[in-house]
């Protein structure tokens, strides 16, 4: 087995308790669960083996099932979603080349984001990790900081170096720029996009060590690897014309839902 995603989702989210189950109404009209809507995406990936559900509450599991979904039950103690994926990797006893954790509140990943960072993980045999970043225009970075400003916990921002080795991930605006940018502008922010591929080795290791500092502090998982000093690799994407956001707070269901609106996404 080549590669597998997994959608780590639980019900006790500290931001937004039952996220997975709220109904996100499309263009058509019709409604359906933010799970479902991920599960979808995943499954719309090319070259994917897998698709998998990991969760620990049984009506996650029982909706999941509802609509055909495979799911594997996890641990309520796992303490983030690449904990919940190496545990369910590990219960399935499954040993692909690389695991895919698609985060289940970001149903608008395009297929491609998730094609991409797996070619891009698999040219770059260094790396341990990958993960998707998207280049902000001036409007997309406006957002971020409207966000923030408000006390909101939006999109993560990440900075990374020549070869695309990840230096950091903030849930501030990072880096900093003077002055304005035009809303239609290239900006010098990246937007990390909630997708990591993983090599076993490095996601089994990740599930042994104790949290760091400062994925304590900014409550982002992955900066466990480069608190670890583990080579993360981060792949740029293009939106070709697609919005993305990840539905992080109860106002984003407005936000994804004129974006699922504006791009006819049923």
């Amino acid at each position: 087995m080549s590669t597998v995603i997994v959608i780590p989702a639980r019900f006790a989210s500290t931001r937004y308790p039952g996220k997975p189950l709220v109904e996100l109404r499309g263009a058509g009209g019709e409604s359906r669960s933010l799970i479902r809507r991920s599960w979808e995406a995943a499954s719309a990936v090319r070259g994917i083996d897998r698709v998998v559900i990991a969760t620990d509450d049984d009506r996650i599991r029982d909706h999941a099932q509802g609509f055909g979904a495979e799911v594997a039950m996890t641990s309520p103690d796992c303490r983030n979603g690449t904990e919940r994926c190496a545990e369910a990797i590990a219960n399935l006893g499954l040993s692909p080349e690389i695991v895919v954790n698609l985060q289940g509140d970001a149903p608008l990943t395009p297929s491609w984001f998730v094609e991409d960072l797996v070619a891009g993980l698999r040219a770059a045999p260094e790396a341990e990790v990958a993960t998707p970043v998207l280049r902000c225009t001036g409007r997309m970075r406006e957002d971020l900081i409207a966000d923030r400003r408000a006390g909101r916990v939006g999109g993560t921002t990440a900075v990374f170096g020549h070869d695309g080795r990840a230096l950091y991930f903030s849930k501030e605006v990072i880096p900093y720029a003077a002055g304005n940018i035009a809303p239609d502008a290239a900006s010098p922010v990246f937007h990390h996009v909630g997708v990591y591929a993983y090599r076993p080795a490095a996601l089994a290791g990740y599930a042994t060590w104790p949290e760091g500092r400062l994925e304590q502090l900014e409550g982002l998982e992955q900066l466990r690897f480069l608190e670890r000093g583990r080579h993360v690799l981060c792949v740029e994407v293009e939106a070709k014309g697609r919005q993305f956001w990840e539905l992080n707070n109860p106002e984003d269901v407005a936000r994804l839902q004129q974006m699922m609106l504006e791009m006819g996404q049923n």
